[in-house]
């Protein structure tokens, strides 16, 4: 009863009333401003895009908008929606699941528009960002990576612990974006390395920093119930329809976007036939754990995101979604428990089967496929087309090149797990207002929650069964008022 009243009653520790609406105006007036002064529309959503293609000789469906706009709205669906009730998957803590991914997400779009910029797009000329549709996409991308690091922290950390979460990732996700990109000349189409495997050992890192030894002291909450089990498989559900647009949105046109679709519908659809065999293959009893189907369906796409567009064929497909399906699934039932009793890790969502390590396979798959590719397979053409061997990287050999995509995932674990110590320690410091050990997987106390219903409503009337009360009078009262 006494842990009940103090649920109940004032949180101190969680007082945001400062500390959030302060972080949230003023760093919304910095986007404001840095915008005024980097931001511009690119020459496809400029008004003078009617000069520039009638010079050029081009229609209104020659502009990227049309060619990028349904992948981009998937991508969006996928980060909002997918992402956000995924989370919901706690018993007490579905507001803070779906808000706070809508709150990272709103801030973290705004952010990566200027760090991606400054790294692909400032012309320097004129010291602007021209922004299109195809900049869109990837500051959602970007915004992918801190809401998977959300998945390991959700419920034990405050919403203003989760910008700052965000402004560092984002941050980080941009330079190991552009070293890994750019430098090394990586091809990563649907973000195994740079998003999945970066977003997963980030958030794992921060998670192990914050360790709280007394955290099953919320245990009572730290599980999901029948409705909040079928919230999150919605977000499932989203997130497992539009993968193939995540992962062939910013693919090549032509072939390398059609083949990076065919590859990840094929690849999900394998990882759920494995989810679900191991599911209940584990279980004593032969039943089906919602974790599983809610999670490990969906590592086959993560997995196969750097291979995307390559020549990896439908049955490889197949093949990198029935093998995702086994070690994500494995990784829920063993890898988590161990972690957590082990190295400290509590990870709540358990990002590290699902984001971390089919990242991590996928990035070194990605290397293998890009080693062992010819000219007999892609022609020469498609070479050139497919790793973007132009320039300096003309002659760059496949062999060699298989070696730079292996040093990039590298990258993105370094990036990952030393951002996020970092991160992690700034967190530890006792100013962000976040819950105490027990009063964690609750919206209570950071959200305005409405009463429960039993407590408002008057009585009612409690009909009898039917089938009990058969062989009742019929003159006898069917119905009682049931007393306060």
């Amino acid at each position: 009863m006494g842990n009940c009243c103090e649920r109940l009653g004032p949180q101190k520790n969680t007082y945001v009333r400062v500390s959030l609406p302060a972080v949230c105006l003023v760093w919304q007036i910095a986007m404001i401003i840095l915008f005024g002064v980097f931001i511009r529309y690119g020459k496809e959503s400029d008004a003078h895009w009617v000069e520039y293609k009638h010079k050029n000789n081009l229609t209104d469906i020659d502009n990227d908008f049309y060619f990028r706009y349904p992948s981009f709205q998937d991508v969006h669906v996928m980060i909002f929606v997918g992402f956000g009730f995924l989370m919901t998957f706690l018993k007490r803590y579905s507001y803070g699941g779906v808000g706070f991914n809508f709150l990272i997400a709103s801030f973290g779009l705004q952010w990566a528009l200027l760090m991606q910029g400054w790294f692909h797009s400032l012309d320097l000329d004129t010291g602007k960002i021209y922004i299109g549709v195809e900049n869109i996409i990837n500051a959602d991308f970007c915004c992918a990576g801190s809401l998977i690091a959300f998945g390991a922290l959700l419920g034990k950390v405050s919403p203003v612990q989760l910008m700052v979460v965000t402004l560092f990732g984002v941050t980080l996700f941009a330079v190991e974006e552009y070293i890994i990109l750019e430098l090394l000349h990586c091809r990563d189409a649907g973000g195994s390395m740079v998003i999945h495997c970066f977003g997963g050992y980030y958030g794992l890192a921060i998670s192990w920093v914050l360790y709280r030894p007394n955290l099953h002291q919320s245990k009572q909450l730290h599980g999901s119930n029948y409705h909040s089990d079928l919230f999150a498989m919605i977000g499932t559900l989203f997130l497992w329809m539009f993968w193939p647009s995540f992962n062939s949105a910013i693919a090549d046109h032509g072939d390398g976007q059609h083949r990076a679709f065919i590859n990840t519908y094929i690849a999900l659809a394998s990882s759920v036939l494995t989810a679900v065999a191991l599911s209940s293959m584990f279980h004593k009893r032969g039943k089906l754990d919602m974790v599983h189907i809610q999670n490990a369906t969906l590592a086959g796409a993560v997995a196969m995101g750097t291979a995307a567009e390559f020549m990896i064929t439908p049955y490889g497909a197949l093949i990198v979604g029935f093998c995702m399906g086994i070690i994500s699934t494995f990784g829920f039932v063993f890898v988590t428990p161990f972690l957590e009793k082990t190295l400290k890790l509590q990870d709540t969502c358990g990002i590290h089967n699902l984001h971390a390590v089919p990242g991590m396979l996928g990035g070194f798959l990605g290397a293998v496929v890009a080693a062992a590719a010819s000219e007999d397979v892609y022609s020469k053409e498609g070479l050139i087309n497919v790793f973007d061997k132009e320039g300096k990287y003309a002659n760059r050999g496949m062999g060699t090149q298989g070696g730079y995509q292996a040093a990039g995932t590298c990258v993105s674990i370094a990036f990952g797990l030393v951002g996020g110590a970092i991160v992690g320690f700034i967190l530890k410091i006792p100013i962000w207002g976040d819950a105490a050990d027990d009063h964690c997987f609750d919206d209570e106390a950071y959200w305005e929650l409405p009463e429960e219903e039993e407590e408002t409503l008057p009585p009612v009337l409690e009909y009898n069964n039917h089938m009990i009360h058969k062989g009742q009078d019929i003159t006898e009262s069917s119905f009682c008022v049931e007393q306060s």
